[in-house]
């Protein structure tokens, strides 16, 4: 499965000849200025929650792609407000079967508003099963044990969880998160946008290593497969 990162909390993937793309915040990261959203192809825009460093390039993506977006009913519905109708509202504990697998919304320990500051329901991650592997994006959280639930699902090939601690766990929690869901593959989003989320990549490096597991931190515009 391919994999390209376009910093901060967004990245795509490719499965089954279809690209979802997570969590858009990328004309407003400095990190990321040399990304053209334009450029950026998407069949689906998977939204965690409704902070504005996850949203804010939804509505142009949309604009240039047509892609359906999915998240939680309250972020579908802010959406649905200013014109963008190609949506598909989820909870927590749903599935849905869309044409590159199978989705499930599950839960998130975290906050959510919307950039207006209006209500963003709850917040979420994501867990896809398909016939290409199965991965699963936690969105921000702290660790929980409700990741424990996970494996029980399907056998989870990789991860996609923040690493930068103050807002969301930091990469000794997600260590322990990658046990909880009985996957070895970590790759690490949220780190080094700002000044609250800025790591030292070679501990985290080694803080997986030491427990036995990779963690990957492709560079923002870098496709890795997994």
């Amino acid at each position: 499965m391919d994999l390209t990162f376009y910093g901060h909390a967004c990245f795509s993937v490719e499965i089954k000849g279809k690209t979802i793309l997570f969590d858009p915040f990328i004309s407003a990261n400095e990190l990321a200025k040399d990304i053209d959203i334009s450029k950026i192809k998407a069949d689906y825009i998977l939204i965690s929650h409704g902070h504005q460093d996850h949203v804010l390039d939804v509505e142009e993506i949309v604009k240039n792609t047509g892609a359906k977006i999915v998240s939680n009913f309250e972020v579908i519905d802010w959406f649905a407000k200013k014109g963008i109708e190609n949506a598909h509202p989820m909870n927590h504990g749903g599935l849905w079967q869309f044409d590159f697998g199978l989705l499930r919304y599950v839960n998130a320990i975290h906050s959510s508003s919307m950039p207006d500051g209006s209500y963003g329901g709850n917040p979420g991650g994501f867990v896809i099963e398909s016939d290409e592997g199965n991965f699963y994006y936690a969105g921000d959280t702290a660790l929980t044990y409700d990741m424990k639930l996970i494996p029980m699902y399907c056998k989870i090939d990789f991860c996609v969880f923040p690493i930068g601690d103050n807002f969301t766990m930091g990469y000794k929690d997600a260590v322990i998160a990658a046990d909880f869901v009985d996957s070895d593959i970590v790759v690490g989003i949220h780190y080094d946008t700002f000044g609250y989320i800025e790591i030292n990549k070679d501990k985290a490096k080694e803080e997986f290593s030491r427990s036995g597991k990779e963690l990957k931190l492709p560079k923002i515009g870098e496709t890795i497969n997994i």
